[in-house]
């Protein structure tokens, strides 16, 4: 079936109601991925076409399909361990400096902005029992826009071909057991990981300290005055000396100038002050 049609005037609409629900900024070459997203709820609501679908969104929707239509254009591309290299970063480098720097309290507070379906916090959980910090108490949190997709996070089944995807065999049959066509994680890992809904957007105020903050291939979505504010609030939930890692072509430079820049392998990461410097 052919994507729905949709008049410039609806899709200007269109790019303007889903920057104001979600932040996400669609460029003018977006039409045939926003038609592709949206074409779902068309068929599920029995509409004819996006132009009757924009005509409900003008007309106080139900919040239900005003989340079915901000959901459908989040980016929820994610597998095990992605990006290897910077997952030996934080075993070789990143995680053992924290180690020592938390000593102390014996606690390491993790936070998976933009979480998907689970497959990175649940990464860093088996990353951080494989490391044998015995008597740690190790606190993950993942958070994403979207309800549906941390519903299947918290779930922590997965299926044959998402588990094919960057996680090894060896630690597949050491931290999932096989129940029907799926693979559930066991509750070793699952207890150290919770999952909420959160809007990056939102204040960040009482959130944290965390030590690590994973917000990776999400500013890409966000225009300038959108990444700055929330890069500010990352960095004020950090903890003196706690680090953030972003995507790969994501940057701090022009937007925020209070992180510390460091390579570490290879990777680039962003650091707060210690408490010594503050």
């Amino acid at each position: 079936m052919m994507p729905p049609a949709l008049s410039p005037e609806n899709y200007t609409f269109l790019q303007q109601y889903i920057q104001k629900e979600s932040g996400i900024a669609l460029g003018n070459d977006k039409l045939y991925l926003l038609k592709s997203r949206l074409q779902p709820i068309v068929e599920q609501q029995r509409l004819k076409s996006l132009d009757e679908l924009c005509g409900r969104l003008r007309a106080n929707p139900p919040e239900a399909l005003r989340r079915a239509v901000v959901e459908s254009m989040t980016t929820h591309e994610t597998l095990f361990f992605r990006d290897p290299a910077v997952f030996e970063m934080l075993r070789g480098e990143l995680i053992p400096e924290l180690v020592k720097a938390r000593a102390a309290s014996k606690t390491l507070r993790i936070w998976c902005a933009a979480c998907s379906s689970g497959q990175e916090p649940y990464s860093l959980a088996m990353l951080l029992v494989e490391m044998g910090l015995t008597g740690w108490n190790p606190q993950i949190l993942g958070t994403d826009l979207s309800s549906q997709i941390l519903a299947r996070a918290q779930s922590g089944r997965f299926l044959q071909i998402e588990v094919n995807r960057g996680l090894p065999a060896s630690l597949l049959v050491k931290y999932f057991q096989r129940e029907g066509l799926d693979w559930q994680i066991k509750d070793t890992v699952r207890r150290m990981v919770r999952f909420t809904a959160f809007d990056l957007r939102h204040n960040m105020q009482g959130l944290g300290p965390y030590d690590l903050i994973l917000c990776r291939n999400v500013l890409i979505y966000f225009e300038s005055d959108t990444r700055k504010k929330i890069l500010a609030g990352l960095r004020k939930s950090l903890a003196p000396g706690g680090y953030l890692l972003l995507g790969a072509s994501e940057t701090t430079f022009t937007l925020d100038d209070g992180f510390l820049r460091k390579t570490m392998r290879n990777s680039v990461v962003y650091q707060t002050p210690p408490a010594e410097a503050l």
